[in-house]
């Protein structure tokens, strides 16, 4: 996945009732490629997790 690909996903986690109080997108300026997807791979399983307990 491009870079640019990368940052709109974390984009639209920042947007998710799980983030939307927390900066999750600035870190983004110092990791490589990998280290950002692996970033973005931990917010969506948080996010996951955090919409399955409001659900519950």
């Amino acid at each position: 996945m491009s870079r640019a690909a990368l940052l709109e996903r974390l984009k639209e986690l920042q947007e998710t009732p799980k983030f939307r109080n927390r900066d999750i997108r600035t870190i983004s300026a110092i990791l490589s490629n990998e280290a950002l997807a692996r970033h973005i791979a931990v917010c969506e399983e948080q996010a996951a997790a955090y919409g399955e307990r409001q659900s519950a």
